[in-house]
């Protein structure tokens, strides 16, 4: 077995083992915690580095030998696509486990840390043997395990119905997903006559058209996609932040990944695959930050905020594969490093984001936003690293949103310029979405960051809120400081990507020159964007200073003559949102509280608003209502007397015997 391969599983050894040796050493002995994060931390750690040698020198391993299941071999291969996953597979949980030693305790938690240390150590090990599979037995036996530890994760709280219901959503939803993959890889066996991972000799025809489809709804279910994303918003908002952070940043990717191998597998196809692939992606890019910026719940937000960009990649990857079908290079590998980009930037803003949602759930117990504000005094340095994860994920320079985002634009736009045979119509809709998407993203995270941490305190529970201990704050700075490094210097990332777009595409899509013009431009840019922010940094501190001058003489800022001005008279987040909200109402179909001004002087007036989910709580929960209400009036044919069944069953076989002549 290759060196770099052995290392890789024992990596994976320790991330699985960790909750078991932790549960080994007696409760007593009292830092069960920090020996789980260490362990985590040594295997994310060593997976991470041989993740990114084996990208940076181009090395891949594979390793085969006999087992005991009967169909096929035990297969594993590392190549640049996988080791490209790997590496937030093997980061994130690696943070997160040093986050949650602090954030879920187990001297806080004592029932429930034990089950979900195991349970958070077994996922990311199970993800990587998703990604080495060669074998689709072997795949599927990572995946099922993959979606059990899941399961049991996001249930850690199950005492709470709201956690229960989420975590079943999900497990019906996964497990919906498993069976389309199920029918994907006995087609895919009984066309070449092997379970093995290997790409079809044939072009496009009633088999491949089955295959992308099976591969679409078993992937797309486990990445996000709309209308796939059912168990999505849930599972993020009720899952432990830290295990949030995994599902978000990491877990999802595992099915993003499904779809780059499916698309790998299938020679270049139709039209169609394009279109759809880039009209899923739009639709999630621009309905998931609609809807997220109806939430009140900031971890919903964030949650409908990976669909969007999950929405983003899959819609890059569709642009790829348009250019693969039209003979367009540019296209194809500006397309495919904006994907594999936006995969790792992703991975990064968003792990960020949910331990900030952490850390405001730590110290001020709620997840709704409007108890919250004014954090920015109380918790400083949370509040500086949520304002550089918020900038990074609306795709502002200089930070690491930005690179995957021009990327996805230059080869959109060169598309157009150079107008292959028939793709105007799908990468119009592309460069309209990307647009409208990046809009709504910024008014959602100003909404985000403004009604957190900034105005006044809307509670008592935010008033007393500081900074968590550096346990949970080192693991949120490293994903700061990674996000700004991207961005200042893309070619970091970009010079490794290179290779994994090599191996997908191949020498004849591949254009070299235009991947480095990208990385030229954006160097550019970041250049004069790190100086713009240095000018309105000092500008803002001067300003500052000026103004503290001879403060104590002069009113409240913008306190508009009242004499006590409170927080009530802040703007809440459903306010802020109420104008983009009405624009898409007959879409998110909003539930309002309006306020009841009967009286002249009302002691009380509230303003809420709340947006279900369109395709669970408007769409499949009803049907499922109606289903059991159905279903519950059949009960008569269970019961009565024995005779009558027997008559039941005759009458089935009669039936049977008329319909076989």
């Amino acid at each position: 077995m290759n060196g770099v391969l052995a290392a890789i599983l024992a990596a994976v050894a320790l991330m699985g083992a960790s909750g078991i040796l932790c549960a080994l050493v007696p409760r007593r002995f009292g830092h069960r915690d920090t020996l789980g994060a260490i362990l985590m931390v040594a295997g994310g750690g060593t997976g991470t580095v041989c993740a990114l040698w084996c990208l940076m020198t181009g090395t891949e391993a594979a390793y085969d030998t006999a087992w005991l299941l009967p169909l096929g071999r035990l297969t594993l291969r590392l190549d640049m696509l996988s080791a490209v996953f790997l590496v937030p597979v093997f980061l994130v949980p690696a943070l997160g486990a040093v986050f949650g030693a602090t954030y879920w305790r187990e001297r806080d938690h004592a029932t429930t840390a034990p089950r979900l240390r195991f349970f958070y150590g077994l996922l990311p090990a199970s993800m990587v043997g998703v990604l080495l599979a060669q074998n689709g037995v072997l795949l599927l036996i990572a995946w099922e395990v993959m979606a059990l530890a899941a399961f049991f994760a996001i249930a850690a709280e199950d005492t709470q119905r709201e956690v229960r219901d989420a975590a079943w959503v999900y497990f019906v939803a996964t497990h919906v997903g498993t069976l389309a993959l199920l029918g994907f890889f006995t087609l895919l066996s009984s066309t070449t006559g092997s379970f093995d991972l290997v790409p079809l000799a044939s072009g496009p025809g009633a088999v491949a058209n089955a295959l992308f489809v099976l591969g679409l709804v078993g992937f797309g279910l486990k990445a996000g996609i709309m209308p796939l994303h059912v168990w999505l918003p849930g599972a993020h908002a009720n899952a432990p932040s830290h295990v949030s952070a995994i599902l978000s940043g990491v877990m999802l990717k595992v099915g993003v990944y499904g779809l780059f191998r499916v698309c790998w597998l299938l020679a270049p196809g139709s039209l169609w695959w394009s279109w759809v692939l880039i009209g899923l992606g739009a639709c999630s890019a621009v309905l998931g930050i609609v809807f997220a910026l109806g939430q009140r719940d900031y971890k919903r937000l964030l949650a409908y905020s990976s669909i969007e960009n999950i929405g983003i990649i899959v819609l890059a990857l569709g642009v790829a594969m348009l250019g693969r079908t039209a003979g367009n290079a540019t296209l194809t590998t500006l397309g495919l490093a904006a994907a594999l980009v936006h995969v790792w930037n992703h991975s990064l803003f968003k792990s960020l984001l949910f331990f900030v949602s952490g850390a405001l759930l730590h110290a001020c117990g709620t997840r709704r936003m409007n108890a919250l504000g004014g954090l920015a005094k109380r918790m400083p340095l949370v509040a500086a690293v949520a304002l550089v994860a918020c900038i990074a994920i609306v795709a502002l320079p200089p930070l690491n949103g930005f690179v995957g985002e021009w990327l996805l634009y230059r080869s959109v736009l060169s598309g157009l310029a150079e107008s292959p045979s028939g793709p105007d119509v799908p990468l119009a809709v592309a460069i309209v979405a990307i647009a409208l998407t990046g809009a709504l993203a910024l008014a959602a995270f100003v909404k985000f960051f403004a009604t957190l941490f900034l105005g006044q305190e809307r509670s008592d529970a935010a008033a007393g809120a500081e900074d968590p201990s550096p346990a949970m704050l080192v693991p949120m700075g490293a994903l700061a400081v990674l996000c700004v490094a991207i961005g200042v210097a893309p070619r970091l990332v970009l010079a490794p990507i290179e290779r994994a777009v090599h191996q997908w595409t191949g020498d004849a899509f591949v254009d070299v020159a235009a991947l480095s013009s990208a990385a030229a431009s954006l160097a550019a840019v970041s250049l004069v964007s790190v100086a713009t922010v240095g000018v309105a940094c000092a500008l803002t501190l001067w300003l500052r200073q000026r103004a503290r001058r001879g403060a104590e003489n002069r009113p409240g800022t913008w306190d508009c003559g009242y004499a006590t001005p409170s927080a009530r008279m802040q703007y809440s987040e459903s306010s802020f949102a109420a104008l983009i909200v009405g624009l898409f109402e007959s879409l998110l179909s909003p539930r309002r509280q309006r306020p009841d001004l009967a009286a002249e002087f009302p002691a009380v007036a509230v303003y809420e608003s709340e947006t279900p989910d369109a395709v669970l709580d408007r769409g499949i929960l009803p049907l499922l209502r109606y289903a059991t209400r159905l279903v519950m009036r059949l009960r008569l044919m269970q019961q009565g007397r024995v005779q009558a069944h027997v008559l039941y069953i005759l009458l089935g076989l009669l039936v049977l015997l008329v319909v076989a002549r």
